[in-house]
């Protein structure tokens, strides 16, 4: 199996999360989306990460599609600890939360953290590099606020932020807030319930690939491979 992600791109650490959960191994492909490489659009025409292949399956696209195939294909494996619950009505919750991490807090916070500071750094000025945009950074600054508040109000109602069980709503969170905490942006002392239920996640051995990640000039934050934050 071979995963092509970018070390930052939140959809792609979730997708990692999933598969170390699953206790699988893939050979890991980075890719820099924004140098629209003929070979890496073959495999998926809208230019984005994540993208796995499998030996004698069709690439699959995009985290959804990604966790929905290991959740068909690996799933039942898992047994009590399957990652999507069985029952429909516990499964509509799980993906309702991860569509909200994935796009609204993607949009709100990652997406720009991300782009302004790690991307860019890499772009070329025709592909829209340069200097960070000092207001979609700070706009970035504020929504994660409201964002913790929202995973700390789900962490104090519940075992996980979808119900009893760990499910793919918290590996889309944590996966989100990873690239944040990276960069030294997530404002922990805002909620206490947020912290902790973090501090679970962070402290599972499927996530040490994760904190494993750097970026070359750029250290990561004081919190970031603390598990005792």
């Amino acid at each position: 199996m071979q995963l092509y992600h970018h070390p930052f791109c939140p959809h792609s650490r979730f997708v990692r999360l999933l598969l170390a959960e699953y206790g699988i191994e893939p050979e890991l492909v980075e890719v820099r989306v924004w140098e629209r490489k003929p070979e890496f659009l073959a495999l998926n025409p809208s230019g984005e990460t994540p993208v796995m292949v499998e030996e004698h399956v069709p690439s699959a696209p995009g985290a959804a599609i990604i966790a929905e195939y290991l959740d068909e294909t690996r799933g039942l494996a898992l047994g009590d600890r399957r990652l999507l619950p069985h029952a429909p009505l516990e499964r509509i919750e799980v993906r309702r939360l991860v569509q909200w991490f994935h796009e609204k807090m993607f949009l709100d916070v990652t997406e720009p953290l991300v782009r302004e500071r790690i991307y860019k750094r890499y772009m070329k000025s025709d592909q829209g590099g340069g200097p960070p945009d000092a207001t979609a950074l700070r706009a970035a600054r504020a929504n994660i606020r409201y964002h913790l508040k929202y995973i700390g109000w789900l962490a104090k109602a519940r075992n996980w932020l979808a119900g009893d069980r760990l499910s793919h709503a918290d590996l889309a969170a944590a996966a989100h807030l990873s690239a944040a905490d990276y960069l030294g942006d997530v404002p922990w002392d805002v909620d206490e319930d947020a912290r902790a239920w973090y501090a679970r996640v962070k402290s599972r051995p499927t996530f040490r690939g994760i904190l494993a990640d750097s970026i070359p000039g750029m250290p990561p934050s004081a919190t970031y491979a603390d598990l005792d934050f």
